[in-house]
């Protein structure tokens, strides 16, 4: 039978001629012309479980594979079930499209199922977001969603558009496409001008103690990154957002020691990073106060917001670097000596760690150490691996202990909930790759029902949850702040491998360390499937004993605002407690 062209067959057209191979979402009816045209036309249909999961696994493949995500859902609760995830990809400035239907036009205001002011609600968080209501304006609009989400002018990050579900069963004709919208074009590059240049050679070269903090962006200037760091002899430290961009093990990474290589650094270069809660706003109580910073980004919030940059270069991070090398800025005199004890100690400090992971005491309750599971999850990690870390007792330990040589966890915003679809996403775009997910039970019943997703989809993670009964930081929190008045934290008797079995994986439950590596070998054979670790609630994290949980007033870390109130103090003493305006 010939089917006629429509809205819905160009909108679908539209996103495979850019290269759209995946749309995760969830059908309904508001949407279903565009799902069944995308599917027609040969784009792999991720359907999930939840709304949420679809942006989640649209956000790992724009992390993974470095282009668009492309999310689909339906109108009203199908697009609020989103909220979180939507927001997650703009705090971490992930290039999502997300594409929502509504009401047909002859509904609009009066009442209509699912009918509610979606865009309102978006617009937040989001780079762009258009409602069509024509279908001569369906390729300008996509084109201008698609651009903001790729960052042209501005940040990366979601975007959003919705159609009225009439609008996408009306008949196009030739007049209705415009080629030029139709052809892919590259993603808008900012280039690094002259003077910008001559300024960062300038503080570069003053430098003695140099530091890089690399951020988005840097994954795809890995060797410009590098040959930077070799020209220069900077010291590394590599953020969420560009973990495995510096190989593990590299003589300039020094991760063991990232507050003491802050502290002591006079010239720091921040590579698509803004200064967020991750590196306590740039503040001089942190920082050295005779610091010098260069910011290089391709946005204001990577090189201005915050703390302003001695020399600020507007441009991808990796076109900026290239220009260093070619001009080779490095100190003029560098103190050496400083380098090579960072050096030393960090790696002194790794041993430490790796010596004592698999040694941990099993808790009170005769349950493993978290560390105790990180050390046989390492014996499986190679170099091609990807790693996602999803909780918050259990991120915490992972992050200071868990090879990583692609790495994705919560994020800047610490949304919880993202392992499950964040691995299975990794492991649909990479599918000839390792991919593991470390999550804690408390995360995982966020998002746990989609390992069905994975399972349908054949998707070959591991997903193994820390379980330790509780949401942990809190009750540890609860016990040392709150006279151990428990309220709400505690998780008792959850079988995690019996909910995944029941949903079509290969499940098994471990309470012995001795047990874990015939499990996990078990596991990657049969992925995708499901590890229920039982580890000790006895532990403190990292997290816990750096004061995380109480929330301190000027800083995340209790050390850092500590050292924030010291400064405010000696230098506005008049300041009773402190203050609580700027801080720098």
């Amino acid at each position: 039978m010939t089917r006629p062209a429509t809205v819905a067959r160009l909108i679908a057209t539209y996103l495979a001629r850019h290269g759209v191979q995946r749309i995760y979402g969830l059908c309904g009816g508001h949407v279903q012309p565009i799902w069944d045209e995308a599917d027609r036309l040969g784009i792999r249909i991720v359907d999930v479980r939840h709304e949420a999961a679809a942006v989640y696994m649209a956000h790992a493949e724009a992390e993974v594979l470095g282009g668009l995500g492309v999310a689909m859902v339906t109108a009203g609760p199908g697009l609020t079930n989103t909220v979180t995830a939507i927001a997650n990809a703009w705090v971490s400035r992930a290039p999502v499209l997300v594409i929502s239907g509504r009401p047909p036009r002859p509904q609009t205001g009066m009442g209509a199922l699912q009918d509610m002011p979606q865009a309102a609600l978006v617009t937040p968080v989001c780079r762009r977001v258009e409602v069509v209501s024509e279908r001569h304006h369906v390729l300008p609009r996509l084109d201008a969603v698609v651009e903001a989400a790729r960052g042209g002018y501005g940040p990366t990050g979601p975007a959003y558009i919705d159609f009225p579900t009439d609008l996408l069963e009306e008949p196009v004709g030739e007049a209705d496409v415009d080629p030029g919208h139709m052809t892919a074009h590259p993603a808008y590059a900012v280039t690094p001008s002259e003077a910008d240049l001559d300024r960062a050679c300038e503080v570069i070269r003053r430098a003695r103690r140099l530091l890089v903090i690399s951020g988005r962006g840097v994954g795809a200037a890995r060797e410009s990154l590098l040959a930077f760091l070799d020209l220069s002899g900077a010291l590394h430290l590599d953020t969420s957002e560009s973990r495995g961009a510096v190989p593990p093990g590299h003589p300039a990474s020094v991760p063991a020691l990232r507050s003491r290589a802050m502290r002591e650094a006079d010239v720091v270069v921040t590579l698509g990073r803004r200064l967020d809660f991750q590196l306590a706003y740039g503040s001089r109580a942190v920082f050295s106060p005779a610091a010098a910073f260069v910011r290089i980004g391709r946005t204001p919030d990577e090189t201005s917001e915050g703390r302003r940059g001695d020399a600020e270069v507007r441009a991808e991070p990796g076109l900026a670097l290239a220009r260093l090398v070619e001009r080779a800025a490095a100190p003029a005199q560098p103190d050496h000596a400083w380098r090579e004890a960072l050096v030393a100690d960090n790696a002194a400090r790794l041993a430490r760690l790796a010596s004592t992971l698999e040694s941990q005491a099993p808790g009170a309750d005769g349950r493993m150490h978290p560390y105790t599971l990180i050390a046989a999850l390492n014996r499986w990690i190679d170099d091609s691996s990807v790693v996602v870390a999803d909780g918050g007792d259990i991120l915490s330990f992972a992050r200071v202990a868990l090879s990583a040589p692609t790495y994705l966890d919560c994020g800047a915003m610490g949304c919880l909930g993202v392992g499950v679809p964040f691995a299975t996403a990794a492991a649909l775009c990479l599918p000839g790759r390792r991919v593991v997910a470390l999550i804690g039970d408390g995360s995982f019943g966020i998002t746990g029902l989609d390992v069905n997703t994975a399972a349908r989809h054949r998707a070959g993670a591991v997903f193994v949850v820390a379980n330790n009964e509780a949401w942990n930081i809190e009750r540890h929190d609860q016990l040392r702040r709150y006279d151990g008045n428990l309220v709400g934290v505690d998780l008792p008797g959850c079988r995690y491998d019996l909910v995944a079995r029941g949903l079509g994986l290969h499940a098994e439950r471990v309470t012995e360390a001795a047990e874990l590596d015939g499990a996990l070998s078990r596991a990657f054979e049969q992925a995708p499937a499901l590890i229920d670790v039982a580890v000790t609630r006895d532990a403190g994290s990292p997290d816990t004993a750096s004061g995380l949980p109480s929330v301190p007033v000027w800083h995340a870390l209790s050390t850092w605002d500590q050292a924030e109130r010291e400064r405010r103090a000696a230098e506005r003493p008049w300041e009773v407690g402190g203050g609580t305006e700027g801080m720098r």
